[in-house]
């Protein structure tokens, strides 16, 4: 079990991580909320047939381990998702693929401390993980004239919610139908960046038909594929051991940038980046050598 949850884990880091490309690709000519409308939509047409196609499995499974329906979960989960991926969208203006990886992995700092909400005791190498992210962080996102970037500003801000979408899907993933979250939080998403097409762009069928690829890649791959691995391999580890191996998104989405897009990072942000990962291992120390 718990090998099965690593690799649909390391799956769905896989998925976010290139889908960064597909991020930055899909913004040719379109606006953020339309390349995430676009996106989610497809997302939730492939979870939705999974759905209809394991119906009758689900249910059996569902009343002999006594799981709870999982649609209402998926609001509130649904909710963060929606506020951390539109921040990441958004920000995506202004910054590179390869330091949003690595910023977005902010959230792997996080989701130890904000486990104390939930109760569980905070070690003091979660403290020296973030104080080793936080000054990596500050080699990545701040340049020698001591100015930020303001993508790199929303992007910090976006871990906190992708740290708290991390730790309710946590709190859950054993108690409900993990598709019907998964489902749900990509219906609602869907709606709320619908909405916010609507209200602040004004896309064509052309500029969505140009960005087909970059859409169906994170519409089917990231947001269909990858949030349901996660939901699946979440219910298999610990929230920080998850953690660990969701942080190679922030690898596979620098190098994809590197291969595809042709970024390059300065030494100074290598450095930060080198200390950021530093930061997540340290965070992570106790629960990797309990498994050594």
């Amino acid at each position: 079990m718990q090998l099965r949850g690593t690799l649909m884990l390391l799956g769905a880091a896989f998925f976010w991580g290139t889908t960064f490309v597909a991020q930055m690709s899909g913004m040719d000519g379109l606006g953020p909320f339309s390349y995430a409308a676009t996106r989610y939509f497809l997302g939730f047409l492939s979870v939705t047939a999974v759905l209809i196609f394991t119906r009758k499995s689900r249910q059996k499974e569902r009343l002999q381990k006594k799981y709870s329906r999982g649609f209402l979960v998926g609001v509130g989960t649904g909710l963060f998702l929606f506020l951390a991926s539109s921040m990441q969208q958004i920000s995506m203006l202004y910054t590179t693929a390869g330091k949003a990886a690595f910023i977005t992995c902010l959230y792997i700092i996080l989701v130890p401390l904000g486990a104390i909400l939930l109760g569980k005791k905070i070690l003091r190498e979660n403290f020296i993980g973030a104080a080793l992210a936080l000054i990596g962080l500050y080699f990545l996102a701040i340049n020698e004239e001591f100015s930020i970037n303001r993508g790199d500003v929303i992007l910090f801000f976006s871990a906190f919610f992708w740290a708290a979408q991390i730790l309710l899907v946590d709190k859950f993933a054993s108690k409900v139908d993990v598709l019907e979250l998964s489902t749900s939080q990509i219906f609602v998403t869907l709606i709320l960046s619908f909405f916010a097409m609507i209200i602040f762009e004004t896309p064509t069928p052309e500029n969505i038909f140009n960005a087909a690829i970059p859409i169906f890649y994170g519409g089917v791959m990231s947001a269909g594929v990858a949030f349901t691995l996660q939901i699946y391999g979440q219910k298999y580890a610990e929230p920080s051991a998850a953690a660990i191996l969701m942080s190679f998104e922030a690898i596979f989405g620098a190098v994809s940038a590197w291969i595809i897009l042709g970024e390059e990072m300065t030494a100074r942000e290598i450095f930060g980046c080198v200390l950021m990962f530093a930061g997540v291992i340290a965070a992570q120390w106790s629960v990797i050598s309990k498994r050594s």
